[in-house]
């Protein structure tokens, strides 16, 4: 696994406890992103390191940088239908586009000023955005903010087969530490190590209101 891994113990008291924050593991090169898909999907992904086959070109795929955001979403690969559980290696600059292009995927009054302008950026874009709470490995909400970013049309296909670096399938690491959860034994659990991403652009942080 190419993931690097860390006490999540070690991590919380490094972590910003509130505010909006794209936590995730990333170098100047690539970004860690999650999806969770069943075997038919999932599997056809890690042989080929690329999405086809069973994946469906014509719908919205969401990507999650923030592991245990992940982890809340697929109940820890547990959830039928999200069993193969993927660290996606993503090119930066594909992600820093996806960041430079995406829209609310709710009204946001300071930057679209009326409901008309949203839906025309929506209707008008392939990338969305959304920040919904954090939560901890129990699945209890955080006062941090969470990304999930949606990729739909011209961009799924290059999203799908020229963005990506490395497919990597993570699900028995996952149930590993998933036994931790279960056992209330959070001093061994370990996570991929993650820290608060910054675009390198200064409009796209304060857009997506980074700090």
């Amino acid at each position: 696994m190419k993931l690097n891994i860390k006490s999540h113990k070690e991590q919380i008291e490094e972590w910003p406890s509130e505010g909006h924050h794209i936590m995730a593991q990333y170098n100047d090169d690539e970004i860690v992103v999650y999806q969770s898909y069943r075997p038919e999907i999932g599997n056809f992904a890690v042989k080929n390191q690329f999405f086809g086959g069973a994946f469906k070109y014509t719908r919205m795929t969401w990507i999650k940088p923030n592991f245990l955001w992940m982890m809340y979403r697929n109940g820890w690969g547990a959830k039928a239908g999200q069993e193969v559980v993927l660290a996606v290696h993503l090119k930066r600059e594909a992600f820093e586009n996806y960041l430079s292009q995406a829209v609310y995927s709710s009204f946001q009054l300071d930057l679209y000023k009326t409901h008309e302008n949203w839906k025309n950026e929506v209707e008008n874009s392939s990338i969305r955005l959304q920040w919904d709470p954090d939560h901890d490995p129990y699945g209890g909400k955080l006062e941090r903010r969470a990304i999930q970013i949606g990729i739909r049309g011209e961009h799924i296909v290059k999203y799908a087969t020229e963005d990506i670096i490395k497919i990597e399938d993570i699900s028995d690491f996952v149930k590993t530490q998933h036994q931790y959860v279960l056992n209330n034994d959070l001093d061994k659990l370990m996570v991929p190590e993650e820290r608060p991403y910054f675009s390198k652009s200064e409009e796209v942080n304060k857009r997506l209101r980074l700090k």
